[in-house]
């Protein structure tokens, strides 16, 4: 065992007496290698001063690495962890060198050397060296504290790139920051606010063009150093548990995001509403506003499939609750906007209010649900009312119960879906924000304290209504909307970037968070369009209209006049005020030319529907990102590595933002390969910058080459039409795409009911091809689609489908051709 150390303390604690003493630490590294034992894939390899190392190959590219500095693992019980995930055990082969154990599958090379038991991986193909420790692994212990440090430093090779870390408001290329995870009611955050709402402990390193990804599986406060010292070390650590990670070989950095979707999960599909456009306001109330609201969207043809309720929908912000002196019939209200085509979303906080004659309330203290500090006191503590107490999500029987509460709502009221905030969780008047550490939890039988279960509560909670909803009605996909999580929560829930402000830095935030939070495992992600604190002008509520067409989810929503973590006593007299002196952010609040583009950003949304749809679907089959960084497309090319603006959506469309104030040229760099652009037709050669005209009318937007790119017609809400048929852009040049559909709704796609279309193109010399295969036993409505087939780079002189002469006509943009939906073969000569 390694040499107690009694060194400058670590805190101090004062005894009864006054007398303080320092707290004294003890430091575990593992020594000289001692022996190893192989079972199967799992490797047990013991230093000689008693310190464990378990490495686990779960995979070909997926190593597992954990450390016990005196031969005691932690239960190896995982909330992050997807528990469907199906583990391989690959070739795999291990063999003593005088220096080193060699550990070898068909795509991993793992050395770890005797002394220190440093770890070095190659890539087994290239032998390219990925990963290296710069020193053995530490486990800080102190007398009062306990473990409260485990530390793993790696070597940063010369211009390595590191990205993800989720949810981050600084540079993409996290090279030279420090940062933390720690979830947190971030109101009003910057640039440079660390750390924020989310907690997703996994990063991609690229070196020498080659990606891998670590995922660091532990839930306390964690740290991650990326050079920032410049001395050439990465660290991470954690303020307790175990030293734990996984490291995932690419070499491709999809692969890295792939890979790391099987470990934590995939969410399923969302109902196709949940992609539609979303307004939100603090708050829309009484009922009177509301109808207004819906009645004005469809008076001026707007899109819009939800409308969501904020805290004041609350009788005295009690949960599960209406205000009926603001909202008399609620089920009357939510089935009068279904009519017209909203679904309903409200909100729900853990924070539930100290009153015995409220039913949640009483129910949860007498299944004694509710989280107690370590003096057997409850936890109490100040959010929207006064006094609140909070369920322990990590007791099956509390989450089992917290899900039967949306009954009424979900299942007799008809509320479509849920949006769980504050869930931090966040606790008004004091300076941390949030519970004290001593408070307990249930950790799913291995009770513990808040410093383990910090960054999961929200993640807990979100699961907790995730299940409570299918369970209530499980002919229904469940939409729930979070603040709080962490790596896994995407199996649960989608994410937005919390509360921002109205301002080009925070349009520019939004555009890096939700790039960032995609590749992390969250790609159903998108920002309080217009920013949440302040009030946008004209031109920058439009830009950001714009942006987040491209963002899963579309979603509008501000603060009004209201004032963050107002006294309840002083809610009324706010929300009095705004009645008479309203700050409006609905897409006409700004007058014209604004309502006319902020709506041709709504419906271009609804246009590519069908893109957007099939892009998650590839997401949920596959884990591919729906929204990519730039360095995505080609991690080889170095002109990738620090882009911020421009971004991917799905396989074929590049997108180059606005996010400043009177630009009107677009500017970014094109990966390899040809481009077009979406609204001239203009093709770009790649690998070089271009600029882009980009009025107000619009901001530009590529397409790659070969692509087949689907569009419905506009309708005001998803399911409004029965189409009779449907777009598809077809682009010259080489490339496979697909178009997913299904019910929009339902689990009927589980078993085959869906329709996949698999497209190829094909190039020759005054020749283009178009094929199309369909599986699944789902049938569109529509019998017929009409090709737009741009940047042919010949005169047309015959089209045929399947065989036989079809007609067509020349366009300013290409050529348009009808052709039945089944089509198999198109020909243009």
């Amino acid at each position: 065992m390694a040499k107690k150390q009694r060194l400058k303390p670590v805190s101090n604690e004062e005894t009864q007496t006054g007398e303080r003493y320092p707290d004294v630490y003890q430091d575990f590294s593992p020594d000289k290698f001692l022996d190893y034992k192989q079972q199967q894939s799992r490797v047990l390899i013991r230093a000689a001063n008693g310190f464990h190392l378990q490495v686990d190959a779960l995979a070909d590219h997926t190593f597992r690495f954990r450390y016990a500095p005196e031969g005691q693992f932690e239960r190896d019980f995982s909330y992050l962890l997807d528990p469907k995930a199906a583990y391989e055990t690959p070739g795999f082969r291990v063999e003593e060198e005088d220096d080193y154990l060699s550990l070898r599958t068909h795509a991993l090379i793992c050395h770890i050397y005797k002394k220190g038991l440093n770890v070095y991986l190659y890539d087994a193909e290239s032998n390219v060296l990925l990963s290296a420790d710069d020193a053995p692994v530490r486990v800080r212990r102190s007398i009062l504290h306990g473990v409260e440090e485990v530390r793993c430093t790696k070597t940063a090779a010369n211009r390595e790139a590191y990205y993800g870390l989720g949810d981050k408001s600084c540079a993409l290329n996290l090279r030279g920051q420090q940062l933390q995870n720690w979830n947190t009611d971030a109101f009003g955050y910057g640039q440079d606010t660390d750390p924020l709402y989310r907690s997703i402990p996994f990063y991609y390193g690229l070196r020498d063009g080659h990606g891998y990804g670590l995922f660091f599986h532990n839930t306390h406060r964690t740290h991650f150093d990326f050079d920032a010292a410049e001395d050439g070390t990465a660290a991470f650590w954690g303020d307790g548990g175990e030293m734990d990670y996984f490291f995932i070989n690419g070499p491709k950095l999809l692969d890295v995001a792939q890979r790391y979707a099987w470990l934590t999960g995939r969410p399923e599909l969302p109902p196709l509403w949940a992609l539609g456009f979303h307004q939100c306001r603090w708050s829309y109330y009484p009922e009177e506003r509301v109808y207004e609201v819906a009645k004005e969207f469809r008076k001026r043809q707007i899109p819009c499939d939800a409308i969501y309720l904020d805290i004041d929908y609350m009788d005295g912000y009690r949960c599960f609750t209406w205000d009926e002196a603001h909202f008399p019939k609620p089920k009357k209200l939510i089935e009068d906007l279904r009519r017209d085509g909203f679904q309903t979303i409200v909100m729900i906080d853990p924070g539930i209010r100290v009153d015995p004659d409220y039913h949640v309330y009483a129910e949860g203290m007498k299944r004694k649900a509710f989280c107690y500090r370590s003096t057997g006191e409850l936890m109490r503590g100040p959010v929207w009312p006064p006094d609140c107490v909070f369920p322990d999500y990590t007791r099956p029987e509390v989450r089992e119960w917290w899900g039967t509460l949306y009954e009424k709502l979900y299942k007799e009221q008809g509320v479509s879906g849920f949006w769980n905030d504050m869930n931090e969780p966040a606790v008004f008047k004091v300076d941390r924000a949030t519970f004290p550490d001593s408070v307990l939890h249930d950790n799913e039988g291995g009770p513990c304290d808040h410093r383990r279960i910090h960054n999961l509560y929200g993640h807990q909670m979100s699961r907790a209504t995730y299940e409570g909803l299918k369970k209530l009605r499980p002919e229904k996909r469940p939409f729930v909307l979070t603040r709080a999580t962490n790596s896994g929560g995407q199996r649960f829930a989608s994410v937005w970037t919390g509360d921002n402000i109205a301002s080009w830095e925070h349009l520019r935030l939004a555009n890096l968070q939700c790039q960032r939070l995609s590749i992390s495992g969250f790609s159903f992600v998108g920002s309080d369009v217009g920013g949440f604190k302040d009030q946008p002008d004209g031109e920058l509520f439009l830009r950001w209209m714009q942006l987040a067409v491209f963002h899963p989810l579309y979603r509008v929503h501000s603060m009004g006049n209201n004032v963050d973590g107002a006294a309840e006593a002083e809610a009324e007299a706010i929300h009095e005020a705004e009645r008479t002196n309203r700050l409006d952010q609905e897409p006409w609040s700004f007058g014209e030319p604004y309502t006319k583009l902020s709506k041709q950003a709504v419906e271009l949304r609804y246009r590519l529907l069908p893109y957007l749809y099939t892009a998650f679907w590839q997401y949920v089959e596959n884990g591919t990102p729906m929204l990519r960084s730039l360095v995505f497309a080609d991690e080889r090319d170095a002109n990738t590595l620090n882009r911020e603006d421009e971004f991917m959506v799905g396989d074929h469309l590049l997108v180059l933002p606005v996010t400043e104030a009177g630009q009107t040229m677009g500017k970014g760099y094109l990966p390899a390969g040809e481009w077009y652009d979406y609204y001239a037709g203009t093709r770009f050669q790649g690998k070089q910058e271009v600029k882009i005209e980009c009025g107000l009318e619009r901001i530009p937007l590529l397409v790659k080459a070969g692509a087949v790119l689907p569009h419905y017609p506009v309708q005001q809400y998803v399911g409004e039409k029965a189409f009779d048929r449907i777009t598809l852009q077809v682009y010259h040049g080489r490339a496979e795409s697909e178009l997913y559909e299904d019910a929009g709704d339902g689990y009927g796609y589980q078993e085959e009911a869906y329709c996949l279309r698999n497209f190829s193109t094909a190039t020759a010399a005054g020749s283009f091809e178009l094929h199309q295969s369909i599986s699944g036993q789902y049938a569109p409505g529509y019998q017929k689609v009409a090709l737009q087939l741009i940047g042919l780079p010949f005169t047309v002189a015959k089209c045929t489908c399947d065989g036989e002469t079809v007609e067509w006509r020349q366009t300013e943009r290409g050529v348009e051709v009808e052709v039945p939906a089944a089509f198999r073969h198109v020909v243009l000569r």
